[in-house]
């Protein structure tokens, strides 16, 4: 008995190893350098530091940080806790990962338990770790009832391949609903994110190649009817992941590699089951986890300050990827307008503005934060 059991857990990480691509495609990403990243408390804002609006949160070594006025509090204690998102009226979803299994939890905002969604460990005196089971990204609807989520059902064995599940907030996945179907052997279907209508998400797939490529799809119905109505909003070369629709819902953010070893972060219009031209924004770092501040002022994202160095948290200002509209031409001198008109009493040409190059904001320095986690931002 004991036998089958270590095979049983062998077996099962093997396959988590194999299965949560996408999981592990960003925890790859982390750094290995000896420096060990500093506690975010730690840090203390300079005067003129600039302040990010609300309350952002986000992951350190399996704990929950908040950030406002640009102090960090910790919210939860070191324990496998990651991928926080917003409920409707303001608490937190999360994940708590231990080694074979992971469960959502509600927590308000300064980290107390209010429930438990999920019970995802196998029964007690089981010695076949394939039933355990596997939920990630969390993410509550606009109705304040129901939550997507990643979960790995229908499971073939050990095998981890999630697929797109909605359950309802004081159901659980007992009455949840499958609405998508993954293709086995590549991660399956991550970080959903309900849409008016529907649902985006990141679907993972094998190219001809062999290769593990991902793209951003839409779903308005539950499967099986996904089989005919589901989409994608992205091709495959573009190799595409991490949605995130602005507050207004009109735009979309998400990361990009075209199949190269870096993640583009790009922008598109959306009008909610489509995207139109996509505009690269930062080309030159590794964005992880773009996140729209809830005022429209910008973008969060995770990306290493140096190169093989902790994943820091950054800050893109809404006028590096939608500059405001150019003002009026200065009206024309009159004709024989004195020492400032032109010869012949032309218009005076009107000079070209200046081309303003908006940087990115590196807002911290020496944390180091999980950047397969989603961060989450409130007012």
């Amino acid at each position: 008995m004991i036998s089958r059991f270590l095979l049983g857990a062998f077996l099962a990480a093997l396959m988590l190893v194999t299965g949560i691509s996408t999981y592990l495609y960003l925890g790859g990403r982390q750094s290995h350098v000896s420096a060990a990243p500093l506690n975010p408390t730690l840090q203390t804002p300079s005067p003129r530091a600039f302040t990010l609006p609300g309350t952002l949160f986000l992951v350190q070594d399996g704990a929950i940080y908040s950030l406002s006025a640009g102090r960090f509090h910790q919210v939860t204690t070191a324990g496998g806790w990651m991928q926080p998102s917003l409920t409707v009226d303001g608490n937190l979803l999360v994940v708590r990962k231990s080694s074979f299994y992971s469960d959502i939890f509600e927590l308000n905002r300064f980290g107390k338990r209010l429930k438990q969604l999920t019970f995802n460990a196998a029964p007690p005196r089981s010695y076949d770790t394939g039933n355990n089971h596997w939920a990630f990204y969390p993410r509550m609807a606009s109705d304040g009832k129901t939550v997507f989520l990643s979960y790995d059902k229908p499971k073939g064995g050990y095998e981890v391949d999630m697929s797109i599940w909605s359950m309802p907030l004081n159901g659980g996945l007992r009455q949840g609903t499958d609405w998508t179907y993954s293709q086995g052997y590549t991660g399956g279907d991550m970080q959903p994110v309900p849409v008016k209508g529907g649902i985006i998400y990141t679907k993972y797939l094998r190219a001809n190649d062999g290769s593990i490529i991902s793209q951003i799809w839409f779903v308005n119905r539950p499967y099986p009817y996904t089989l005919y109505a589901g989409r994608a909003l992205t091709k495959p070369d573009q190799d595409c992941r991490e949605p995130s629709i602005s507050p207004d819902g009109r735009s979309i953010a998400m990361i990009c590699t075209y199949g190269k070893q870096i993640s583009n972060l790009v922008v598109a219009p959306f009008n909610g089951s489509s995207i139109g031209a996509m505009k690269t924004v930062i080309s030159n770092q590794m964005v992880a986890q773009p996140t729209w501040a809830p005022d429209g002022s910008g973008i969060a994202y995770l990306a290493p300050g140096l190169a093989d160095a902790p994943f820091q948290l950054w800050f893109l200002p809404r006028n590096a990827y939608a500059p405001p509209p150019p003002g009026p031409s200065p009206s024309p001198s009159p004709i024989g307008g004195g020492p400032q008109s032109s010869p012949a009493g032309s218009p005076s040409p009107t000079p070209p503005p200046p081309v303003v190059v908006v940087k990115p904001i590196q807002i911290t320095t020496y944390q180091g934060f999980d950047a397969a986690s989603t961060l989450a931002w409130a007012t």
